[in-house]
């Protein structure tokens, strides 16, 4: 009996630091693992980051897509048989350029669906895998790590996709541009297509203001804005139910900005719209920013609000970047 009990007290003694030693490793491939996932959610899936891209995707749906040519020049033959160096557009054939436009706001409005949906599968995976995180036990955790590592290399897939989708993208497309009559017989110059956008112009709310007959309005642009763009101001007059005059509005192009707005009312609400005008390779456009001002009801509040517009813009005037 006491043979016994001698050897049950060594086997039990042998099976404790085994027993120990498989809860040691499984706390190290646990915290491991845990790990592992914390750093993912703390870089790629960290809030502030992912409000970044958020940001960035809202900042595209406002923009302005445009076709891109490569080569913009081509060499031909003119009338005369003579090579001359041509723009792409000036002999394109209208046609096919409105079928390549298609495309490129069709490919637009497909990257942007798809920048929002994968936006929005990140956050809740980010949710997924905080909660298991938090949640799990040690046993649950590493019972469930399989599945969750796939989730993890899927969110990382994701992400990856995000980041190459922000940048417009080049066109396929297999519309010849140019026309056979100027190209004379000669084969078909190799020309890539591709997209680029501009942001859209947002209007100074400090700089713009309206006078007893006229406005001004001054909006921000990119900061290599060419002089020469041209900009269409929209400007209606508001009306509610109860007036029983006709509303008024009119749409004007303009390419100084700040511009000034004549032959306004006195006293009355205008909305001014603002966007750039159109091209001939503008592709999508689906945002334009809005502002409403009041008009002085006499000259002398004019006078009055110059000082108070002087003084707001120095205080709020931005300071200058080093």
């Amino acid at each position: 009996m006491a043979k016994v009990l001698h050897e049950t007290e060594t086997s039990s003694d042998s099976t404790a630091p085994r027993e120990e030693q498989d809860d040691n490793a499984s706390m190290e491939q646990y915290l491991r693992h845990k790990n592992l996932v914390l750093d993912f959610l703390r870089s790629d899936l960290n809030p502030h980051h992912l409000q970044y891209h958020w940001n960035k995707v809202h900042l595209l749906k406002k923009s302005y897509f445009y076709l891109k040519f490569e080569p913009r020049h081509v060499c031909v033959r003119d009338q005369n048989n003579m090579m001359i160096f041509a723009d792409i557009l000036q002999i394109a054939n209208p046609c096919q350029l409105q079928k390549i436009k298609k495309v490129g706001k069709k490919q637009t409005e497909i990257q942007l669906a798809l920048l929002t949906e994968l936006l929005e599968q990140l956050e809740r995976g980010r949710e997924e895998l905080s909660r298991y995180v938090q949640i799990c036990d040690v046993e649950t955790f590493l019972s469930q790590w399989d599945l969750n590592l796939k989730r993890v290399l899927k969110l990382s897939m994701f992400f990856n996709k995000l980041i190459s989708l922000e940048e417009p993208r080049k066109l396929h497309v297999k519309h010849s541009l140019v026309s056979q009559i100027h190209l004379g017989g000669a084969l078909h110059p190799p020309i890539t297509f591709s997209l680029y956008t501009k942001k859209p112009p947002i209007f100074d709310r400090i700089e713009s203001f309206a006078c007893q007959t006229w406005a001004q309005l001054k909006w921000f642009t990119e900061s290599q804005e060419s002089h020469l763009e041209r900009w269409q101001l929209e400007i209606k007059l508001v009306t509610d139910d109860s007036q029983t005059e006709p509303g008024y509005g009119r749409t004007q192009e303009v390419i100084s900005n700040p511009c000034v707005i004549n032959h306004l009312l006195p006293g009355r609400l205008y909305e001014f719209k603002v966007r750039r005008s159109d091209t001939h390779t503008l592709v999508y456009s689906q945002w334009h920013d809005c502002i409403i001002l009041k008009t002085k009801t006499h000259p002398a509040e004019d006078t009055k609000e110059a000082p108070n517009r002087s003084l707001m813009r120095r205080l709020t005037r931005p300071t200058p970047s080093v």
